[in-house]
């Protein structure tokens, strides 16, 4: 039985209320998948897609980035990947897939160019929609904030948490279906409590990114955005871990459109040996070292992120 709209958690305690998009629903595939979507900003204005990180949906987007798009004329799309909120579950062979959906979406919104975002584990698919056929010619540029970088394969750089992924890669493949189910059991009842458990959550992160999360406007978009995410159970996560464990399916060097590589300096999940490696590999990249940010300090750039891919538009 679907837990959501009518999900009587869809507000938590404490939790501020937050506007919705302005619009949302689900792009229809060739073969009858669908992906889910959110969007922000000028509906009649140059397209940037944003891929959200792991775990993620529709709505993890800043209302800081949502002004923005507004003021800057900017057509924001978030599209959820399969197993998340309104997407439906599909098992990738590797994240290069991910390219011919977006190509579909493209092609939805009447986009012939496009500008990518890709936070944390939205960076990889964001470099594929760069360097895929399916794309050639229509992606202008490419913003990767904390990006995962490869753990597979000539181009891997990854150490620590993500490189993990490529130990377990073999047991989250024959078990992403169980492995889900699991993190449902584990997360869902949390939601009502989201307030505590943000803080929770918070209060164990890194100084700097303790710093993004006490924003009250945050909270209220991260706790919006999980609750409607976990429509999908939680396959998405485990997916995206299955794929980062695995060859992308493309190399960093078919990457031809200009990359603005946003990363901190203290982040411990990308840290910045891994994200130089991987840049190295990058045919035309600006990398914008962010002293002091942890992981998730691009959501407090992410006004100055879209002035920037607005100029290749």
């Amino acid at each position: 039985m679907p837990m959501w709209p009518n999900n009587p958690w869809r507000h938590p305690f404490r939790v501020p209320r937050i506007e919705k998009p302005r619009a949302e629903g689900r792009f229809h595939l060739t073969g009858g998948r669908r992906l889910g979507y959110a969007e922000y900003g000028d509906p009649s204005g140059p397209v940037v897609l944003w891929f959200h990180g792991t775990p993620g949906g529709r709505r993890q987007f800043p209302l800081l980035g949502r002004r923005a798009a507004e003021k800057l004329g900017l057509r924001v799309v978030l599209v959820e990947r399969p197993g998340s909120g309104l997407s439906d579950p599909h098992p990738y062979h590797a994240v290069a897939d991910w390219a011919a959906d977006i190509a579909q979406v493209a092609d939805a919104l009447g986009a012939e160019r496009l500008g990518v975002i890709g936070l944390s584990g939205g960076g990889p698919y964001a470099l594929a929609c760069a360097g895929a056929p399916a794309l050639a010619g229509r992606v202008t540029a490419v913003a990767v904030l904390g990006g995962v970088t490869p753990s597979v394969g000539p181009d891997a750089t990854a150490t620590g948490p993500v490189e993990l992924t490529r130990r377990f890669a073999p047991m989250l493949s024959s078990l992403r279906r169980p492995l889900a189910a699991l993190v449902a059991a584990g997360l869902l009842p949390i939601v009502p409590l989201g307030h505590w458990a943000y803080r929770g959550f918070s209060s164990v992160m890194p100084e700097a990114d303790q710093r993004v999360f006490a924003d009250a406007e945050i909270q209220a978009m991260f706790i919006d955005d999980i609750a409607l995410a976990a429509r999908g159970r939680f396959q998405a996560l485990v997916d995206d871990l299955r794929l980062f464990g695995r060859d992308w399916g493309f190399r960093l060097a078919d990457v031809k459109a200009p990359v603005l590589w946003w990363h901190g300096d203290a982040d411990p999940i990308v840290s910045l040996n891994e994200a130089q490696g991987a840049v190295s590999y990058l045919p035309d990249v600006e990398v914008i070292l962010r002293p002091g940010h942890s992981h998730l300090g691009g959501f407090a750039d992410v006004d100055e992120i879209l002035r920037l891919i607005r100029s290749f538009l």
